[in-house]
């Protein structure tokens, strides 16, 4: 069976985000873990992790994740790069008790430029919560748009390659890739791009694909989303990538706007379905 599913709300509560992705046909998940806007660490009592699992053995999502805080900056060498990391390690806690894989991350920008030091930080943070967090725990670098670190494939490639640690995973999304002169709108063009992270050592990393349109063109470098079938992307790449041998089996999850601007949301997942051959 596919794995489609989408980023939901988790307002009211962990599962209410599963009730919510059910509701809409996902069978697969992808939540954040408490505001993404503010520094409020993650937490959850003995009640609520019950409740959770409980709902979750009747509905059978799997696999969920989490999303990391838009605020992340794992790059920073002052207090945003702290928070960050203490962020991520009270995340990576919590995911095994939800049975949830881990967390994807952005994992920030150099801001004005890359030095050196800013790399080490980089690298010391993460390594930092790799420590300090279980071994089930998955830390999932997702590729990047808009001058953030991770827009290329060989940068994400050198740092992966760095942390040498089995727990760094590798998610792919749609709309940034576009965003960064990567296509692939038929078996042929999936084929080059899977030999491009075969090559640099990735595809053996890759754990799951966001899977959203474009606002913007072709290497326009932004990353703004649109919902399946409305930007620039075309239904021709996401019906590759849903039907390739070699990508059909991983999870794809939507981070759509949502026809109604409410977010994630069945019509998406079911334009989606609608593109998977028999």
């Amino acid at each position: 069976m596919i794995k489609l599913g989408a980023h939901q709300s988790i307002a009211g509560g962990y599962s209410e985000a599963l009730k919510r992705i059910n509701k809409i046909g996902g069978n697969c998940l992808q939540i954040f873990s408490s505001s993404p806007r503010v520094w409020n660490f993650a937490k959850m009592n003995e009640g609520e992790i019950k409740k959770f699992l409980i709902l979750n053995s009747k509905l059978l999502i799997h696999p969920i994740y989490f999303h990391a805080s838009y605020l992340v900056n794992l790059a920073d060498e002052s207090r945003i790069g702290h928070l960050s990391k203490m962020s991520l390690i009270a995340e990576m806690n919590i995911a095994p008790l939800l049975k949830i894989k881990g967390s994807i991350v952005h994992l920030g920008s150099y801001k004005e430029e890359k030095t050196n030091s800013k790399y080490d930080s980089l690298i010391e943070n993460i390594k930092e919560i790799l420590k300090k967090t279980p071994k089930e725990s998955l830390f999932i670098i997702e590729n990047a748009g808009n001058r953030k670190i991770g827009q290329t494939l060989e940068e994400i490639a050198q740092i992966i390659k760095e942390l040498n640690d089995k727990r760094i995973r590798l998610c792919l999304d749609t709309c940034h890739l576009f965003s960064n002169c990567y296509r692939f709108s038929n078996d042929k063009e999936l084929d080059l791009f899977l030999e491009k992270l075969d090559g640099l050592d990735l595809l053996d990393k890759l754990e799951l694909w966001h899977v959203n349109d474009s606002r913007d063109s072709f290497n326009s470098g932004k990353d703004r989303h649109a919902n399946i079938g409305q930007g620039t992307i075309g239904t021709n790449e996401f019906k590759t990538l849903l039907n390739h041998p070699k990508t059909k089996n991983y999870p794809f999850i939507i981070e759509t706007p949502g026809f109604n601007d409410e977010g994630p949301d069945k019509k998406n997942l079911d334009i989606l379905k609608s593109l998977i051959l028999v």
